[in-house]
């Protein structure tokens, strides 16, 4: 895996190429630990109580997609357990 502009030492290689990986992983779990303290933001700012339980599923869920799902239903939720129900299915 050759990568422009890298500086790497050993670029093209098998370490170069696991170094990167495990910077893109870092970045990953970087986003989803702000969006998570996001949704826990809004819900916090609506005055919405939430459980211990509730704030460490929302701080350890590293699927960005439901973290954002998440947010948009912390907007509107009356309660923290509104946030996790399922989909309504397609009528």
């Amino acid at each position: 895996m050759a990568v422009v502009g890298s500086y790497f030492p050993g670029r093209g290689t098998l370490i170069e190429e696991t170094f990167l990986k495990g910077k893109a992983a870092g970045r990953a779990e970087a986003r989803a630990e702000v969006r998570a303290k996001i949704v826990l933001r809004v819900l916090k700012a609506r005055g919405i109580p939430t459980s211990d339980e509730t704030r460490d599923r929302i701080a350890n869920c590293t699927d960005l997609s439901i973290l954002d799902r998440w947010f948009d239903r912390a907007i509107t939720v009356s309660t923290a357990d509104e946030l996790f129900a399922e989909e309504e299915p397609d009528q």
